[in-house]
């Protein structure tokens, strides 16, 4: 790929808080002040965090979202190509981590553009690490499929492996995703970890079977991630 005269612009991949806001970094309140142009899921919400910190809003402001990202990444390397830097997040934690910006991470790398990631807050190790479940080998496999075939096959391929299991989950479905775990996988321990780092963040741990009755007829509300123990006998319950 041909470059300008101009010196190519560097990608900014920048972590925003997934829940309190106190939880952005100091060096990404200051990448996203000093951007050329900050490309975000949602630019309603990604306002809120500038004027929550009086951050400058950038002289160029689009959003990146999952029915726009090819059109969104085409703007973006020209952006870069033409010497401009460019941020790009979320409404939390990682963009392309569930959420929208592969593709733009991707195809900025592949066109040898410098990517620079700016770390922060992120729910996969918040709820590993809230799970009291072993740490030292995890497999983060983001939502399940909606359909319970397909779930039961997504989960039946991680039966037999000894890693700590952690998925997100929608509220509507996470009762259907806890019995299909205990069919598939056991009664293995397992932690429902729902609005973490917010206001009402509630952490609920136990065995596979405990859990599904609990939340079997609740109306849960808010983001969910559910870390599910691996296949070890330390972590079975033979009830």
């Amino acid at each position: 790929m041909g470059r300008s005269l101009t010196s190519p612009g560097r990608l900014f991949v920048i972590a925003t808080p997934i829940g309190n806001l106190e939880d952005l970094t100091f060096r990404a309140k200051r990448v996203l002040g000093e951007v050329d142009a900050l490309v975000c899921e949602d630019t309603r919400h990604t306002r809120i965090l500038l004027d929550r910190y009086e951050i400058p809003r950038p002289k160029l402001l689009f959003s990146c979202q999952e029915h726009n990202e090819d059109r969104a990444a085409q703007r973006i390397l020209g952006l870069l190509e033409s010497g401009q830097n460019v941020g790009l997040c979320s409404n939390a934690g990682y963009p392309g981590i569930s959420d929208p910006g592969y593709l733009v991470i991707s195809r900025a790398a592949l066109s040898g553009f410098a990517i620079e990631v700016v770390p922060g807050a992120s729910a996969v190790p918040m709820a590993l690490l809230s799970s009291g479940l072993p740490a030292s080998s995890f497999t983060f496999k983001g939502f399940p499929p909606r359909k319970p075939g397909r779930r039961r096959a997504f989960l039946e391929a991680e039966r037999d492996l000894p890693h700590t299991l952690v998925l997100y989950e929608s509220p509507n479905r996470l009762s259907a995703l806890l019995q299909a775990a205990l069919e598939v996988l056991g009664n293995r321990q397992a932690a429902v970890c729902i609005e973490l780092t917010k206001m009402f963040e509630n952490v609920q741990r136990g065995s596979l079977s405990a859990l599904a009755r609990e939340f079997e007829d609740v109306k849960v509300k808010g983001e969910v991630a559910v870390v599910i123990a691996g296949n070890n006998p330390k972590f079975i319950s033979e009830d």
